[in-house]
């Protein structure tokens, strides 16, 4: 055992560093239900529940709420990730450059880092807030909105689980999980520019952004940065600066470095 290994088991479990590919499924469901962000999102969608109970809509209207919240979540996940989390504009202002790194940038960098993995709950709940609440009044108002809240916030912590799923070292016995897994490590270990999805691709196919190893010849030379590169960061050079330089190759392959320095 390394010296950095052993200070780290001496760490809380969250100041530790956690990689995927270095888990089992049984440590990654303890690891997941002990995440401040999966805790709130649970106390959240509780506290949901609990409102809907006080203020119920007819059932019509409630499952009407629920459905739309379940359409909406994969097509608005998917502009998300295609134009804020892959556009080229917000490490261009020093104001929000600490956001992009930390909300997709430090993810590509080292996709099986856990720890940048979950979404930032300041960004994921305004943004749940800002999409369903308002349908879901229109729909069946306060149980209606209450309602829609609850499943998107809960499909929020599906998409999060299953998003750790296809970072981890085990391959799943469920075909439909196998294609998924493989489609998202595409985007990130060959292509950034497709595959958007995290669980649902059905929207990278009606927006031409769906694609398959085979049908790409080469690998993006920007897969890992998001075009972030040494000549941009000099124009732009804050996430850079709070990342102490723009690390490049296969991120594995940094650790080990970093692990067995020559």
């Amino acid at each position: 055992m390394s010296q950095t290994q052993a200070n780290q088991g001496k760490l809380p479990f969250w100041k530790r560093s956690h990689y995927l590919d270095r888990m089992s499924l049984g440590e990654l469901v303890a690891a997941y239900f002990q995440h401040y962000t999966i805790i709130v999102y649970l106390v959240v969608a509780a506290l949901c529940i609990v409102g809907f109970v006080a203020n119920p809509a007819g059932l019509t209207q409630t499952l009407a709420s629920v459905a739309m919240a379940l359409f909406l979540y994969p097509l608005v996940w998917h502009l998300v990730h295609q134009y804020i989390l892959h556009g080229q504009w917000m490490y261009k202002i020093k104001l929000l450059s600490p956001t992009w790194k930390r909300i997709h940038y430090d993810h590509h960098q080292d996709p099986n880092h856990l720890e940048v993995l979950f979404g930032a709950l300041l960004t994921t709940l305004p943004t749940i807030a800002i999409v369903v609440l308002p349908i879901g009044w229109m729909i069946g108002g306060l149980g209606g909105a209450l309602a829609a809240f609850a499943t998107a916030v809960l499909t929020t912590c599906y998409y999060e689980f299953m998003h750790c799923i296809q970072h981890l070292s085990f391959k799943p016995s469920w075909k439909w999980v196998q294609l998924m897994k493989q489609r998202h490590n595409e985007h990130h270990y060959f292509h950034e520019d497709g595959n958007f999805g995290i669980t649902n691709y059905a929207w990278d196919r009606i927006l031409g952004t769906y694609y398959e190893k085979k049908e790409r010849a080469d690998r993006s030379p920007t897969v890992f940065n998001l075009g972030y590169t040494e000549e941009v960061a000099q124009h732009y050079p804050w996430v850079k600066e709070l990342s102490g330089g723009i690390a490049t190759g296969h991120p594995r392959r940094r650790s080990m470095a970093k692990d067995n320095p020559a």
